[in-house]
Formats: structure tokens, sequence, C-alpha cells
């Protein structure tokens, strides 16, 4: 599966509640080293449902024990859709988290997928963070949050799609998305994602377990990874799990 240092570690809580509660804190806790050490936080939000849960945790428990003032606010990708639009990710992580955080407007840097093209949208997101990192460079961000679909797909990069093979770029437009809504979409691409301190992965529900398998269990392919897994072959990875996610693992 590629180098053994960077072997995932896998965490398995009892249900979607349990494992939101663990990576609140390890959230917490980093947050807190990365404004001791260098006067900020950054942060890369995953989109969908799965994290909701996560977030309003953020948004009550832990108002107070990060410094939200200093914090950046990413995303890892976004629907080419309105800001107040039901599909948008910024708008469901701002109703969850943002717009219940003393997060500065300008510290928060959302996608703008109204914008046409969406190349267009990509362009200025990438000048947003800036391009990709040559090897041995300080990691972009603090934490990047990401979530796994059915099919394996993480952030908006999906099985077969070209943006898998993005290398120069940190972010690039998809056409048309296989999962809905089928719309065009941004994303950050895998050198963007992999250039954080921490990578942690959040998947809940049964459906999901065929997908944990073959990214970091028995059923993983090293010639074939799924989209997350070439985020696993290219960096540490942490993952919380729910036992419905998990259930493959321990399958023969």
């Amino acid at each position: 599966m590629g180098d053994p240092r960077v072997a995932p570690r896998l965490r398995v809580f009892p249900d979607l509640e349990a494992a939101s509660d663990a990576l609140a804190d390890r959230i917490a806790h980093a947050a807190r080293e990365a404004v001791a050490a260098r006067g900020g936080f950054s942060i890369v939000l995953s989109g969908g449902s799965t994290p909701l849960p996560l977030y309003r945790r953020l948004a009550t428990r832990y108002r107070r024990e990060i410094d939200w003032s200093r914090a950046d606010v990413y995303f890892g990708d976004e629907r080419c859709v309105g800001p107040r639009s039901p599909e948008s990710n910024y708008a469901s992580a701002r109703a969850a988290l943002l717009s219940r955080l003393p997060v500065p407007t300008r510290r928060v840097h959302r996608i703008r997928g109204e914008l046409r093209p969406p190349s267009a949208a990509a362009w200025e997101y990438a000048r947003t963070i800036g391009p990709v990192r040559t090897q041995g460079k300080a990691p972009r961000f603090d934490v990047v949050l990401l979530g796994l679909g059915p099919d394996g797909h993480t952030a908006s990069l999906f099985p077969g799609a070209p943006a898998l093979r993005v290398r120069s770029r940190s972010v690039v437009s998809v056409r048309r998305s296989p999962t809905p809504p089928h719309v065009p979409r941004v994303t950050l691409t895998v050198p963007a994602l992999v250039s954080a301190r921490h990578v942690w992965f959040l998947v809940s529900g049964e459906e999901k377990a065929g997908a944990v398998a073959r990214t970091v269990g028995r059923r993983r392919d090293p010639g074939h990874p799924t989209p997350a897994g070439r985020l696993v072959e290219s960096t540490p990875t942490e993952w919380f799990l729910d036992r419905a996610a998990a259930r493959e693992l321990r399958a023969p």
C-alpha cells in the first residue's frame, strides 16, 4: 500500500456521536498547539451531512476552548451553486458552525461556486490558498477534515476522474459529479489536501463499509487505490469510524 510510515491509524467508535466527540477533542488540541506555536490555526472543512454533528459540537462545547478569532477556515470542495443554496457546503457549515463562532469574516475563505465557468472559481481559490508546495516546505494547513463516499471518493475527487492525476495545481474544477447533486464542482487536489499537519477522516454508516475496506482495509488494492486511498498513500491519516462503517475491516 505504499510506504509503511504513512500507514493510516484507525479508530472505531460505537456511533457517529462518539466519533464526533473524539474528533472534536483532537481538533481543539491541534488548534491550541497551532496558536501557541504559530499564532494562528488553519482548518479545511469537509462537506456533506456526516460532519454536521462534529460542527455542532465545535460550535457549542468548544466555542471557548479554541481561539476562533485566530482561525482561518477553508473548504475541501464546493458544489457550483450559490452560497445560500441548501446544496452548498459553505451554507451547511455556516449554519452548523461558522454563524455560531467569532471567526472574523475575512478569515472564512469560501469557494465561490456561483462563478462561471467553474474553472474561474477554481483559479480564484488557487490564488487564495497558493500553489502546490514542494517537498520539504511547511504544510499549508493545520487540519484537513475529509469524508468518504460509498465509491471511495473524498472531497470532489471521484474514481477515474482526471482531477486525481493533477499534481501541479492546488485547486481544479470538476465538470460533472457522478453523485447527486449532478452539478459541476470545485475541489482541492491530492497534493493540496495532503499539505497538512493532520489529515483526519470522519466516516459513518454501513453503506461506507465497503469503501473503507477498499481504502484502508483488507480489500485495498495498492495498484488501484480509491481516490481517498491516494491520500492514504501520500501522508499519515487518522480515521474516525463508527462501528457500521468499520464492519468490513474485521471480515476475513
